[in-house]
C-alpha cells in the first residue's frame, strides 16, 4: 500500500465532498496550494504537524487521512 497517494486521495476526496478548492484548503490549514496539490498527487511526504493541519481544517481526525476505507468511498 503506498501511503503518500492513500494520505492523497483521502485529502482530495473531503476537500471535494466540501467543495473547497485546494486554494481554500490551502488558506484554512495554513499550508500553500502547491504543497496540497502535490499531496493530492502522492508525490509530497506530509509531516505530522501538516496531517493535522489539514486534519483540523478539514474537521477529520488525522487517522481518517490513514484510513483505506476513506479513499474506497469514491
Amino acid at each position: 500500500m503506498d501511503l503518500l497517494r492513500l494520505v492523497g486521495r483521502n485529502v482530495r476526496r473531503m476537500r471535494g465532498a466540501r467543495g473547497w478548492s485546494q486554494e481554500q484548503l490551502a488558506e484554512k490549514s495554513d499550508l500553500s496550494q502547491q504543497f496540497i496539490s502535490r499531496i493530492e498527487a502522492g508525490l509530497q511526504n506530509p509531516t505530522l504537524k501538516s496531517l493535522g493541519r489539514l486534519s483540523d481544517a478539514l474537521g477529520v481526525t488525522a487517522a481518517s487521512l490513514l484510513d483505506p476505507s476513506e479513499a474506497a468511498e469514491n
